[in-house]
């Protein structure tokens, strides 16, 4: 129940967050390395201070260099990457190619010993089917998709490499800031080079700072989550509810096409994250 809650809220804040970001960087007033660092910086921030002073428990294993140094390559790909898949495709279409990590996932858990029932596959199997429906009938927006199906690939080996490491060497707090901070500086260096800006000029903009602290709140809540589940249920949860709020975001900022097909899909992505939760 714990990992529902903190999936739930993380939705909406990662929604908000998203579809704000995509608005902005559309209509020139953000460059996509600006919505990038804005979507990593409370996060970082949030973080620290919950590993060194409330939680106490700021912890870094060396012995997880090999692992980390691996995902840290490949989350600054994935970041780069899922930005692209933000930006240019629908935010129904991102969301509904994005749950195709669970499967993957969900094969990686069982390999490494998580028991995983049966309800819990079954639902599984419910959301999945309903996305490659969507996609078999052509009732997904092109634009894009590629980007979206790469990022779902590759985001199966970051995060089960994110969850390998707070499983035996770090805490949650020393493995996702120093992720962050590679990130942002990585970002920075991108903005200022590719668009001669300081991307911290942004929080001078109250918008953009709302932007920034939703992401924070979201990148911060699903970190934990994982803590409390396998991260197939983590995922299958938390891009579910994403499918759902993209559907309704798509549809009222961005004015996308069959709203009642993707509700009915909806709807059966619901029934299966009540099968993958008991």
């Amino acid at each position: 129940m714990t990992a529902l809650v903190l999936v739930l809220l993380g939705s909406i804040f990662l929604e908000f967050s998203t579809s704000l970001g995509k608005y902005e960087v559309k209509h020139k007033k953000e460059s996509l390395y600006a919505f990038g660092f804005l979507s990593g910086f409370w996060s970082l921030i949030i973080l620290l201070i919950t590993g060194l002073f409330i939680r106490d428990e700021f912890i870094f294993s060396l012995a997880s260099l090999p692992t980390f140094g691996l995902r840290a390559v490949l989350e600054v790909g994935l970041v780069f990457l899922t930005l692209h898949a933000v930006l240019e495709a629908d935010r129904s279409t991102y969301s509904f190619l994005r749950v195709l990590t669970i499967p993957l996932l969900l094969l990686v858990d069982l390999s490494l010993g998580y028991a995983i029932s049966t309800t819990q596959i079954i639902g599984i199997f419910i959301v999945i089917t309903t996305v490659l429906f969507l996609i078999f009938h052509h009732d997904l927006s092109k634009k894009g998709k590629l980007l979206c199906l790469a990022s779902a690939m590759l985001a199966v080996v970051v995060i089960s490499l994110y969850k390998y490491n707070i499983t035996h060497y770090n805490s949650v707090e020393a493995e996702q800031s120093l992720m962050i901070f590679i990130n942002l500086v990585v970002l920075a260096a991108a903005g200022r080079i590719q668009k001669h800006e300081n991307v911290l000029a942004n929080f001078k903009r109250p918008l953009f700072l709302v932007q920034s602290l939703a992401m924070g709140a979201a990148g911060t809540l699903l970190s934990f989550a994982y803590v409390f589940a396998p991260a197939s249920i983590i995922v299958t949860i938390e891009r579910s509810c994403g499918v759902l709020a993209s559907i309704i975001s798509g549809r009222v900022y961005f004015h996308e096409k069959h709203l009642y097909l993707k509700l009915l899909a909806g709807a059966a992505i619901i029934a299966g994250i009540a099968l993958t939760t008991l």
